[in-house]
């Protein structure tokens, strides 16, 4: 039995909030009815569904006929992606994106070139971040689409996404964000960083799983992405989630609400475990050290398997998750990690630890004090430890 369990992997989920969940649960029991319906429970789930779309346009100083909602972020990924590149294919085939993003944006991608579009990827520094410069130069004439995620989901390094915007805008040419890591964590004002699309998942600021919304600003002429019942105004159909609606609303406004206070309070438990663990020889943190979300601390620790720092922390009961792709059956380590310039051999090693709202100090002390022996017990079993501590590599 684990001393003690502690959740560090909030870029991955988060927990429903009590406030969420209370906003829910009266849509799941008495107030069931379907927004499509004209009798007294179908109208209060309209309204319902109407005050979260308000909420979550407020977010983001948008207005509520700009906001879509979906069933989460990939979803919004998709069809941002691939119907930006409809509504524009007679000005262009070429997207630029950065090498960095989420595999709902490439794969999506990867669609989109086996359809004819051409995709410049834009190279990322040591840090996480893009030259700006570079993307002034990728843009060409038949340019359509710009998407660069607004944080990133492995290493928490933040994007320069209002200035990504403005040359977007110079040049005319649509700009979508992938958010999803970044709502509820970091300010995001879709006006002053001129943004065009912007995806979000309610589960990674205490939403509920399964929902999701796009922000597509007024005049971008985005077409269906899924037909049938005319719901969303007609570009999304399919019966509302009423009750994942308006958790995934009341979460973000709880979240945008104590962003101040919150960020503040993580970042400096962020802070501290990041101290903590880099004293550990031959450990190295991933990402911007200072330009990235408060909660996320990414690290490599060489001559260790990051799924095994996985597993045993697990046996320790702290919950955290590794960069490399074993997870998904493949032997290669991260993409994000290996785009800043890690070594292939090194970032095998990675570990993330993504500590939230409710993450105390006694919980940072505790993977401060179960962490290194881990690492020391796992080196010890490696026969590459003792070639790396006689310098042979």
């Amino acid at each position: 039995m684990a001393e003690r369990f502690v959740y560090a992997d909030n870029a991955a989920t988060t927990a429903l909030s009590k406030t969420a969940l209370d906003a829910m649960l009266p849509y799941m029991t008495e107030k069931f009815g379907n927004p499509g319906g004209l009798y007294s429970i179908g109208r209060e789930a309209r309204r319902a569904v109407e005050e979260a779309r308000g909420k979550v346009a407020a977010a983001i100083g948008a207005d509520p006929a700009e906001i879509y909602f979906t069933g989460c972020g990939t979803e919004s990924d998709n069809w941002a992606l691939k119907c930006a590149a409809e509504a524009t294919e007679k000005k262009g085939k070429h997207i630029i994106t950065s090498s960095l993003e989420h595999h709902a944006i490439t794969h999506t991608l990867d669609w989109l070139k086996r359809r004819g579009y051409e995709v410049t990827y834009l190279k990322s520094d040591k840090y996480g971040g893009i030259d700006l410069q570079e993307l002034r130069d990728a843009i060409r004439d038949d340019t359509v689409l710009i998407t660069v995620m607004a944080a990133n989901n492995e290493i928490g390094t933040i994007l320069p996404v209002g200035e990504i915007g403005k040359i977007a805008k110079e040049r005319g040419v649509l700009f979508h964000t992938d958010a999803v890591q970044a709502m509820g964590h970091m300010p995001i004002d879709v006006n002053a960083m001129d943004i065009g699309l912007l995806s979000m998942s309610g589960h990674k600021f205490h939403g509920p799983k399964g929902t999701g919304a796009l922000y597509i600003r007024k005049g971008s002429r985005i077409p269906a992405f899924i037909h049938g019942g005319g719901q969303e105004r007609n570009l999304r159909s399919g019966t509302e989630n009423v009750a994942g609606i308006v958790g995934l609303a009341a979460a973000l406004d709880e979240a945008v609400k104590t962003l101040p206070e919150t960020s503040a309070r993580v970042a400096a438990l962020r802070d501290k475990l990041v101290a903590g663990l880099t004293k550990i020889p031959y450990c190295s943190l991933t990402g911007d050290p200072v330009n990235r979300l408060p909660g996320t601390a990414s690290f490599v620790f060489e001559c260790v398997e990051g799924e095994s720092l996985v597993l045993s922390l697990d046996a320790e009961g702290v919950c955290a998750s590794s960069g490399s792709a074993c997870s998904s059956a493949s032997l290669e380590p991260s993409h994000v990690l290996l785009a800043t310039g890690i070594p292939r051999e090194v970032a095998h090693g990675s570990l993330r630890l993504s500590i939230g709202d409710d993450t105390t100090e006694q919980d940072v002390d505790y993977i401060l004090k179960v962490l290194p022996p881990i690492v020391e017990r796992l080196r010890s079993m490696s026969p590459l430890w003792e070639d790396r501590l006689n310098g042979k590599f």
